[in-house]
Parts: structure tokens; sequence; C-alpha cells
């Protein structure tokens, strides 16, 4: 799932990127769209331990470790190649950004309904990303079979969003059958999961 899942992330992160750091971003675009066109593959890529897209993201980190966009462009890449520990880890930066930028605590786990819902007041913007950056992070431990982790991410958006609004029942579902099958293979041969 896209950490940015709406269509204006400038809305996201008032503070403008300088300038050298905007173009290594667009340069890292521009060489990920290159090596798409001229037929490399993952399994390409990996013989390198960085690629080129990669080196002018992580470049651009080095100048603006604090800047959600930069945060966000190493999420994006990563996702896109399906390096999903690495995209959890930016996720967990966007997260701890977010969450001090909004003046809550820093570990997500003490993240309530009254504390977010007093974060909507001062940014609404700022807290749906948070709460993006949440399911985000969800959704790439299940990918990575860890669905604990993942139940354990969605239960601050649970309690903010109760109508659902952010989609996260499916996921939350998933997880929970994720769970119930591993218990079920723990348990033997001789039991089963109805429904699956």
């Amino acid at each position: 799932m896209d950490l940015l899942d709406l269509d204006n992330e400038a809305m996201y992160f008032e503070t403008p990127l300088p300038a050298e750091v905007r173009q290594l971003i667009d340069e890292s675009a521009q060489r990920y769209r290159s090596q798409a066109l001229d037929g490399s593959s993952d399994e390409d890529l990996e013989r390198t331990s960085v690629d080129s897209a990669e080196w002018a993201l992580l470049r651009a980190y080095l100048k603006a470790p604090e800047h959600l966009s930069v945060i966000v462009a190493l999420y994006r890449y990563y996702y896109y190649r399906h390096r999903y520990a690495e995209a959890v880890t930016m996720a967990d930066r966007a997260i701890l950004l977010s969450s001090r930028r909004l003046g809550l605590s820093e570990d997500w786990r003490k993240l309530g309904q009254a504390e977010l819902e007093q974060a909507a007041e001062r940014s609404m913007a700022s807290t749906r990303f948070l709460l993006l950056a949440l399911k985000g992070a969800a959704w790439l431990l299940l990918r990575q079979d860890q669905p604990q982790a993942a139940i354990e991410r969605l239960a601050p958006v649970r309690a903010f969003d109760r109508k659902d609004q952010l989609g996260t029942r499916e996921l939350l579902s998933w997880a929970e059958k994720a769970i119930r099958r591993e218990e079920i293979a723990n348990a033997g041969d001789n039991v089963h999961l109805l429904g699956d």
C-alpha cells in the first residue's frame, strides 16, 4: 500500500525542499524510469548493492533526513522494489517525525483516540498522514508474515478511525486470519480454519 494514498502530497509537507534535495529526488525518479525502460530487472539491480536511483535518494536523505518528502520518496522506492523491510524502516521514520511534529508521543504504541483527536484539531492532514503511515507499515508487515506486528500498528488507527474511513478493517481481518492459521498449524493437522 502506498504511503501517500492521496492526490495532493504537498498538503502534508509544508516545509519546502532545498533545491539540491529536490534535484536528487528528481534524478532518482529519472534513473528509476530509465532502468525500467532499459529492461533492467530486480535481479540485475540486486547484483549491485545500491543502484543509481537509490543512491540519489540516499544522498537526498543525508542532506534532509527529517524532511517527509525524502522519507516518502525512499519509502516508495523500497515499496516498488519489494524491499519491504526497508520500506517499514521508512514508514517508522515517517511515523516518528509525524508524531513529533504533532506534539504526540514518539512511541506510536502510546497513541490512543484522545491523543489523535487532539492532534487532528491541530492538523487533520498531518494526523491523516500519520495514520496512513501506520496502515502502510501494517500492510508491509503482513507481506512479511508478521501479523501480530501489523495488528499492533493498526490499533491506533482503529482507535481513531471507528468508521473505517481509512480502510483498515480488511487489513485487520487479514492479520487475524494469519494468526489463527499459525495457531492451527502449530496445533497439528487435525484442526482446520473454517471459511478458508
